[in-house]
């Protein structure tokens, strides 16, 4: 029996050894990712009115990399990244990076915590560390919100904060509100200003892929010809998106055209071209067309990527050849090209569109030990789940997503109440919502009011007055500076 004793005391003490290790005064270097794992399940575990206790008592020293990556995994619940941001920022023998202030910005600016966020880069200013990107972030995120007046607002007060708004800074002005689909108001300030700001390549780029979005096919084709007019060469990157644009518009030849026109002056057609060319034909159940075009990458010598290969999955997707896409990731796992979380989640979105959402399940369950699922992977899981009566199964998957680090967005947790709610089960249902609000997420009106419903008919108005009392404790969100 003394064997036994040895090894279990050896097993002691090396366990003793790694929490050392780990949780060390700093004299021995720290595995930086189990310490931001250990630090992300105490946040999602402990209540807040312990949470700093708790993660005092954790006994880790926080380095730039550990919080990275912490508010990495909390980009979805801003609240709770403040939070921790807030703690991290009290250590001694440590200050926050540039990147971590970005990153608690854009996850404040998504739940629409904007005094949060003007307080943030108050402080940036005050450390000397406010750059172009700071800007632009926020400029971001107040267009996809439609707060179009507040984006402009954010670019014009750069000044003030001794920030000079240069090309890129308009750039990401215009960028953000393309993409949130202000491309008129981004047209209006660019005719305004480019005899200030010299556009360049990127600035035409920007504004046809927005008339793209649109869609305004013409208005595209206008910014293209006035960018050549004017002196600007068109560079890979604009023919790419003029190419993708073309393809979105169902104008494959035109496409090609371009194509054809940008190898005369000495381009080669990318990953991206090609991919834009399958999603095209896909789009167009043209399946032997998308077969073809992949074919002839690979004899130009270009190399597949994952974004051509989730374009030729959901080609066959769209055609209900479920086996084909399967074996596509077969094909990619064979050359060493992981799948990510798009590809999967193409292949789900396809069963669900075809009305499989029987096989949907199980395909899940093959293919997560192949790819990673994300955020939007887990809520179409649950939805699915949910449709199917399943909520207790959709509960369970939930608890899986936070046990992997996920943190569930606010249209996951949406998607849940609703599910719980037309099962009738008020409790859960609360106690969902009572999380998402502690979250710092706004819910939306529709899941609100159907819990509001079941609650009045269930005769839980005091329940009710306690998730409204804590909605309304939710910081508001007027323009700051």
């Amino acid at each position: 029996m003394i064997w036994r004793t040895h090894l279990f005391q050896k097993g002691v003490f090396l366990e003793l050894l790694e929490k050392n290790r780990l949780y060390s005064s700093g004299l021995i270097v720290q595995d930086e990712a189990i310490a931001a794992k250990r630090l992300c399940k105490i946040i999602v575990s402990c209540p807040k009115v312990c949470l700093d206790n708790e993660l005092d008592q954790s006994g880790i020293r926080v380095s730039e990399v550990i919080v990275e990556k912490v508010l990495e995994k909390f980009e979805n619940a801003g609240i709770l990244a403040y939070r921790f941001f807030e703690w991290a920022g009290r250590q001694r023998s440590y200050d926050h990076s540039v990147r971590a202030y970005h990153t608690v910005i854009e996850s404040l600016a998504k739940i629409r915590q904007y005094e949060l966020v003007w307080d943030l880069v108050n402080t940036m200013r005050s450390k000397g560390i406010l750059n172009i990107e700071t800007f632009c972030i926020i400029m971001r995120k107040y267009a996809r919100a439609q707060k179009v007046d507040e984006a402009v607002y954010t670019f014009n007060v750069m000044k003030k904060y001794d920030v000079s708004p240069n090309l890129a800074a308009f750039n990401g002005l215009l960028s953000a509100l393309s993409k949130s689909k202000n491309i008129r108001k981004a047209q209006e300030i660019f005719d305004d200003q480019k005899n200030h700001f010299i556009p360049d390549s990127k600035t035409y780029s920007i504004l046809i892929e927005g008339w793209g979005r649109a869609p305004n096919l013409p208005k595209a084709r206008d910014i293209f010809r006035e960018m050549v007019s004017s002196g600007c060469d068109p560079d890979i990157v604009t023919y790419g998106i003029m190419v993708d644009v073309l393809c979105k518009a169902g104008r494959i030849d035109e496409a090609i055209n371009i194509i054809n026109e940008m190898e005369s002056c000495g381009y080669k057609a990318t990953s991206f071209i090609y991919t834009a060319l399958i999603h095209a034909y896909g789009n167009e159940n043209r399946i032997e067309d998308a077969i073809d075009t992949f074919l002839q990458m690979e004899r130009n010598n270009v190399k597949p990527d994952v974004a051509i290969y989730n374009a030729l999955i959901g080609a066959f997707c769209r055609v209900n050849k479920f086996r084909n896409a399967m074996k596509i990731f077969d094909e990619m796992c064979a050359k060493e090209l992981k799948p990510n979380a798009r590809s999967l989640n193409i292949l789900i979105s396809g069963l669900i569109d075809h009305g499989k959402s029987d096989a949907v399940v199980n395909i899940f369950l093959r293919m997560k030990k192949v790819c990673d699922p994300d955020a939007d992977t887990y809520t179409m899981m649950i939805k699915v789940l949910c449709q199917g009566n399943k909520v207790g199964s959709a509960l369970k998957l939930l608890k899986y997503m936070e046990s992997k680090h996920i943190v569930p967005s606010m249209h996951t947790l949406s998607v849940l109440i609703n599910g719980l709610c037309s099962k009738g089960d008020v409790s859960q249902a609360s106690v969902l919502m009572e999380e998402m609000i502690e979250r710092g997420m706004r819910p939306g009106r529709q899941t609100f009011g159907k819990l509001r419903q079941l609650l009045l008919k269930k005769d839980r108005k005091d329940v009710l007055e306690f998730l409204q009392e804590k909605l309304s404790l939710l910081v508001k969100e007027p323009l700051c500076d």
